[in-house]
Formats: C-alpha cells, structure tokens, sequence
C-alpha cells in the first residue's frame, strides 16, 4: 500500500523540520525567508487549525480531547484507506496526505500538548487579516488533501477501478471488452 508510505514520509518531514525549528529559533522568533512576504516565525499552538482554541481554562482537556479526535480520526482513516485501496490513485493520495498531516500534529499534541507552527505568510488583506496564520507541514498535507480530494470528487469519472466482485461482473467485463 504505497499510500501509507506517502504518510509515512509527510509525517517523517514534519518531526524532523519541527525539530530543526525547536533546535535553532526561539519561540515566537522570526526569520525572514522572502522578506516578510514568507517567513519561518516559530509558534506553539495549544488549540487546533489556525489557532482556535477550545478548553482555554482547562488546558489539560483540551490537549486530551484533540489527542483523542487525532486518534479516533486516524485509526478511521487507516481503515479507510486500506477499504479504498482499489479507487484511483488521486483519491487515495488525498487520504494519504490527510492521514500523514494528522498523525504529524498527533504526535506534538500528545508529547507536548501542543503543535509547532512555523511558516509565516503574508497575503493580501483579505477576510480581514494582514498576514496568514502561521502553520507546519502536517497542516499543509492536510489542507492539500482536502483540495485534491475536493477536486476529486467534483470533476472525476464517478467510478472506481474496482475489479469485479462477482462471477457475473467478471462475466460482464469480459463480454465487454469482447464486445468492444
């Protein structure tokens, strides 16, 4: 199953560039990469995506409660995977990239109780913010996923490559390609 090596890899990248980060720059440091167009800028976040935060007063239970929605969601997506092992490929790196991106955060939330952010982008002022939150590539693999997988199920073919389940699908498939 080669998707899971592409998960294996994403989550391989993000500890070790999280480490190097931890390694070399002061929390709340900033370096400048492009200006300050993109930046490596080192931030911890003890809440989810983009910084929101639940359980503020209780640190504790918000660290165990994402820990265990990272968990419940990966094992779900393992599983998954494996049950579309025979859809094309797009599909399949998109779960990829979001298992990969999950178990990467996972790993911060449940060692540290939060996850190090690091790439710091400035954009144009739009919904109202002058620079992007600052994320890691887990987010990243996540958020690529998604777009692939969104990308994906509105202009893809809508079927699978499937082998036939049946005697009769095999049968079926065959006369076809005699057919044809």
């Amino acid at each position: 199953m080669k998707i899971y090596w592409v998960a294996f890899w994403i989550v391989i990248f993000d500890q070790v560039s999280k480490i190097v980060v931890k390694n070399y720059m002061m929390l709340h440091d900033s370096i400048p990469v492009i200006g300050t167009t993109v930046q490596l800028t080192f931030l911890e976040n003890p809440g989810m995506a983009f910084g929101i935060r639940f359980f503020e007063t209780h640190p504790f239970w918000g660290r165990w409660f994402f820990s265990v929605v990272s968990v419940v969601a990966s094992i779900g997506l393992i599983w998954y995977i494996y049950k579309m092992r025979h859809e094309k490929f797009l599909y399949r790196l998109s779960l990829g990239l979001i298992l990969g991106g999950a178990v990467g955060n996972l790993i911060d939330r449940v060692l540290f109780g939060r996850v190090v952010d690091f790439v710091d982008v400035d954009i144009p002022d739009i919904f109202g913010m002058q620079r992007w939150p600052v994320f890691n590539i887990a987010d990243s693999s996540v958020v690529c996923g998604m777009i692939i997988m969104t990308a994906f199920v509105l202009f893809a073919k809508p079927h699978s490559v499937h082998p036939p389940n049946s005697e009769d699908e095999k049968i079926v498939s065959d006369e076809k390609t005699v057919t044809e």
